[in-house]
């Protein structure tokens, strides 16, 4: 079930043993803050929560937690030495889909939830099918034969910069999202637009309000009232579309008389009937007479059969 003050994106869907979350920020509505607030609500919840720290320092992300919070977090940096080119030893092979594998290889089976930070730095560095291919395995580690490893709730959560990549990449990534939000909003209030995907069921969409609190907490809030539209001031004259073409759209009257009269050439009036039907007294009349050829072919049966197909 969905968590209580927190949309639902941090939890795995009932019967799937893996849940995935991508929320898709802009440059007006950034999405870590967000981020950090699902994360939040999962260490509260009492999950192990990874974080792949790629664009950020681990500083920068703790910054606002309380110790009770970052006491609860692992933190994987690949911030600092995103190569590892200093060559330390606490660095995992494998980058930071080797880290993502370790953590679905874990020993203890509760739940966990593994917050990517973020997926465009991911998409930059890494081919994109490589990247949905690592996301799928984790999404199917449970189906994966001689995998004896305990299989616990593995929830994803990704942030995406929709306006760096084109629509390929993000919509690859959105196929394999269980729930994808979308930041906006309006008069400086966010708001999240939330599809949800369940299995065996139609997606549903909702649109949820929210603020964050300074500690990283979800305040959800009421939308902004629909203003109505503005109305036209009857001072201003109606501007006419019609003004500047180069044809007329508008019959006058005597136009309008003149073309009701005409007559087309394919209709036939009554006069015209009658002096076809029927001949003026004195009009010569004509008559056709025919006499078969040699080579003409009056088979009824088979009325083609000059034509030798």
């Amino acid at each position: 079930p969905p968590r209580t003050d927190v949309p639902n994106t941090a939890s795995a869907h009932p019967g799937s043993p893996c849940g995935s979350a991508s929320a898709k920020d802009s440059v007006e509505w950034e999405g870590r803050s967000l981020l950090k607030a699902l994360v939040k609500k999962s260490a509260l919840c009492g999950e192990q929560v990874h974080i792949l720290g790629c664009e950020v320092s681990e500083e920068e992300f703790r910054e606002g937690f309380d110790s009770n919070i970052n006491n609860r977090l692992v933190y994987h940096d690949f911030f600092r030495d995103p190569l590892n080119w200093s060559k330390t030893e606490e660095a995992l092979p494998g980058g930071p889909l080797g880290a993502l594998r370790a953590i679905c290889k874990r020993t203890d089976p509760g739940p966990v939830t593994i917050a990517l930070d973020s997926l465009s730095w991911l998409l930059l560095h890494l081919p994109c099918t490589t990247l949905c291919q690592a996301l799928h395995a984790v999404s199917h580690q449970d189906s994966c034969p001689g995998d004896s490893s305990p299989v616990g709730k593995v929830s994803v959560l990704g942030l995406l910069h929709e306006e760096l990549h084109g629509p390929g990449p993000v919509g690859a990534l959105s196929s394999l999202a269980q729930t994808e939000v979308t930041l906006g909003g309006t008069k400086g209030q966010a708001s999240a637009h939330i599809l949800c995907r369940r299995p065996r069921q139609r997606p549903t969409d909702q649109t949820q309000w929210f603020s964050i609190l300074p500690d990283f907490s979800l305040d959800l809030q009421e939308g902004p009232s629909v203003e109505s539209q503005p109305c036209s001031d009857p001072h201003i004259p109606p501007v006419d579309p019609t003004t500047h073409l180069t044809f007329n759209l508008h019959l006058s009257k005597k136009e309008r008389e003149a073309r009701d009269s005409l007559i087309l050439p394919f209709q036939f009036s009554s006069e015209k009937q009658q002096a076809l039907l029927r001949p003026r007294p004195g009009q010569a009349t004509s008559h056709i007479f025919y006499e078969p050829d040699a080579y003409d072919d009056l088979d009824q049966e088979d009325p083609d059969d000059d034509l030798d197909i």
